[in-house]
């Protein structure tokens, strides 16, 4: 595995399509499974300041739960209201069935 990338769970330890919360030096993560891809973003709304682990996931987007606000699983851009600022999307990577994430000293 590269340098700067953390294990953060087993692959067998994800839902088929759903979401994950994981913390890396003590930054909160929703590591999210989607069409057989796994995807990490900050498991934090831009709009509401509110997890994304508690949403919902389908076709390559995570769904806030308060308001409905889609993301874009690896872009982090909004694609409904009513947010309107990106969320924080980490690269994530599987070796050998486990799940890495690389997460910068400034996250």
């Amino acid at each position: 595995m590269e340098e700067g990338f953390v294990r953060v769970c087993a692959l067998g330890d994800m839902p088929e399509e759903g979401l994950l919360a994981v913390e890396v030096d003590d930054t909160p993560l929703a590591i999210v499974r989607s069409g057989g891809e796994v995807h990490a973003v900050l498991d934090r709304c831009s709009h509401a300041d509110v997890p994304l682990t508690e949403g919902e996931v389908y076709g390559g987007v995570v769904e806030c739960w308060l308001h409905g606000s889609c993301f874009e699983l690896r872009t982090g851009k909004p694609t409904s209201p009513p947010a309107t600022e990106p969320i924080t999307v980490f690269r994530a990577a599987v070796e050998n069935g486990d799940v890495y994430v690389r997460v910068p000293p400034e996250a």
